[in-house]
């Protein structure tokens, strides 16, 4: 459904110095830097697949999203999204896309929420069976019925994210694209979202692109994760792949009746303790959990015991330090 080819972006930067002679100076002469935002990034996308593109702050990502979406022109390279070139067949194009920025909007700001969906189906030029089929399914599922007729400044950050989705949607669009769709979220908005996103995935079949730094969303929706730095793709491949890469682990929590016994297991490291609780970290190369948790019950009374992965923002850390970047 997507392929990218040698695709590279760069942008000139203006520079000035300090002073009032210089910020004379730059009226009438300006020294530029020009920065590479994308430096000939390749990858393919099937359809029907959810992919977590990732990295740190200015790798790039909003501007990857920005071309593919045809927004932005490249400088080199090649793009095509379902035979489609996004910059030169924009018109055509847009109709089988749909984007949330999470720190933009596309609703109009002073009227109601519903005033805004059927400005947006008239741009779109929705047929009204397919409008009130898709609208009916985004208000069920996104719960938009109690706001529907609030005006957008009036929203709260989560209602209006929700929003912006079911925007995004009522085309019904093959591809969405999402740059940071739960910024700013409460729980209760994130685990909304991520499960909607599930369900159109699953139902419909759309093919999602997510790019955040939140690794919780990240590891709910991303079938494959592509790690971008400095401009370049670093990484292409699952999640799961990425932590065989670096190593097997797991986190161990253990509650025991009041004890000070020592809980120095080969195997493992003691991330925290106190009076009736400890965690530890397990290397399940050098240590089996069963022999582990074994060992710790041969120790103190065990009253509670969790097992958990360990959590992947550490492996996506490790992987940023790898790159340096």
């Amino acid at each position: 459904m997507i392929s990218v080819e040698g695709l590279s972006k760069s942008f000139k930067v203006a520079k000035r110095s300090t002073g009032l002679r210089q910020a004379a100076k730059s009226l009438f002469v300006r020294d530029y830097t020009v920065v590479k935002a994308i430096d000939g990034i390749t990858f393919q996308i099937p359809s029907g697949e959810i992919a977590g593109y990732i990295g740190p702050n200015g790798a790039g990502k909003s501007t990857t999203i920005k071309m593919l979406s045809g927004i932005l022109v490249p400088d080199a390279g090649t793009c095509t999204i379902m035979g489609y070139t996004p910059w030169k067949d924009r018109t055509a194009y847009v109709k089988h896309i749909g984007v949330v920025f999470g720190q933009r909007t596309q609703l109009w700001w002073d009227v109601p929420v519903i005033d805004s969906f059927e400005l947006l189906r008239d741009i779109y030029k929705v047929p009204d069976a397919e409008f009130k089929r898709n609208f009916d399914l985004l208000v069920e599922t996104l719960e938009l019925q109690p706001i529907i007729h609030t005006p957008v400044r009036q929203l709260s950050l989560g209602q209006r994210m929700r929003c912006e989705i079911a925007a995004s949607l009522l085309h019904g669009p093959d591809i969405l694209f999402l740059d940071e769709p739960t910024i700013g979220l409460d729980a209760v908005s994130k685990i909304a979202v991520r499960q909607f996103i599930k369900t159109i995935n699953k139902e419909k079949g759309v093919t999602v692109i997510l790019t955040t730094h939140d690794m919780n969303d990240i590891e709910a929706l991303a079938d494959r994760i592509l790690l971008i730095g400095n401009g370049s793709l670093l990484y292409d491949g699952t999640l799961q792949s990425l932590r065989t890469r670096f190593g097997a682990g797991k986190t161990i929590t253990i509650d025991y009746r009041e004890s000070s016994d020592p809980l120095d297991i080969p195997g493992t490291t003691l991330v925290s303790r106190s009076a009736e609780r400890a965690v530890l970290a397990v290397d399940t190369e050098q240590a089996k959990i069963s022999d582990v948790i074994a060992r710790l019950s041969a120790r103190v009374e065990l009253l509670d015991v969790a097992v958990e992965s360990r959590p992947i923002e550490e492996t996506i850390v490790r992987l940023y330090k790898e790159y340096r970047i």
